[in-house]
């Protein structure tokens, strides 16, 4: 018989948008500690509070994890014209797209990891930074003086939410799982939420440590973002430590501690 089991969800954008204010002592440029973290950060998610007992102590469960879903798109790979000076840009040799590649390369070599990626629309353009308008409007600084820095790729990516839907659908009309954590930071999600908790799932939703709306509390069972901290020491029969400060996995040698593949 299994435990309880856990699925988790993450927006992969807004992960990595959090980084240097959830966890800034992570070196965010380097494609393996970040696939370690996002891993890591799952992992995490199993050590839950369940109960007190006759002496009113807190027990804590630690749930099996089902799989971890990452959700993202590839990089922009097009070669294209930078809007001043018109000059080329090869934008799968970018940083970033090199970056991107390279996170996705080492998630897909995480167990119980399951990547899904969304497509990019094919319609790509070049648009004002939201700063400099402003600047414009105000006769601050004239169309003569812009800059190809002042300009930034309007890109819009598809398929990613549709994919979290069909994923909770599944999880929750197989009974799969007991509980969805999804890792988000706005309310695309509600849907699948209300969905889920139709069918008797637990939602819980981790905005790591960003402050989210009233209103989104309706749809969800809780709100919890687990810390990394490092193991407190205790003895045998002693209640473990709080989830806000659950102790820290080694993701690199986590594989035999997830519970059996489905």
């Amino acid at each position: 018989m299994h435990g309880h089991r856990v699925a988790v969800m993450i927006d992969g954008g807004f992960f990595l948008k959090r980084i240097r204010y959830q966890f800034p002592e992570i070196d965010a440029a380097n494609p393996k500690i970040v696939a370690n973290l996002i891993h890591g950060h799952a992992l995490r998610h199993r050590y839950q509070l369940t109960g007190t007992d006759q002496n009113r102590k807190p027990i804590f469960e630690l749930f099996d994890l089902y799989r971890v879903f990452f959700y993202d798109c590839p990089p922009l790979e097009k070669k294209m014209h930078r809007p001043v000076t018109k000059s080329a840009i090869d934008f799968a040799k970018t940083p970033e797209a090199v970056f991107r590649n390279q996170l996705h390369f080492e998630l897909r070599r995480k167990r119980k990891v399951a990547l899904r990626l969304g497509h990019l629309i094919d319609t790509v353009n070049w648009r004002l930074k939201p700063s400099v308008l402003p600047k414009l409007l105000r006769k601050e600084i004239s169309f003569d003086s812009l800059t190809d820095d002042d300009f930034s790729i309007d890109t819009s990516q598809k398929g990613v939410d549709m994919r979290l839907g069909l994923d909770v659908a599944a999880l929750s009309y197989k009974k799969l799982v007991d509980q969805i954590v999804m890792v988000v930071g706005d309310s695309d999600f509600v849907p699948a939420a209300k969905l889920a908790r139709r069918e008797g799932i637990d939602v819980i939703i981790d905005p790591l440590g960003q402050t989210i709306h009233d209103h989104l509390f309706e749809h969800t069972d809780g709100v919890r973002t687990p810390k990394r901290a490092a193991p407190p020491r205790r003895t045998t029969g002693e209640a473990a430590r709080p989830l806000e400060v659950a102790p820290s996995i080694d993701p690199d040698n986590a594989a035999d501690d997830v519970g059996p593949a489905d």
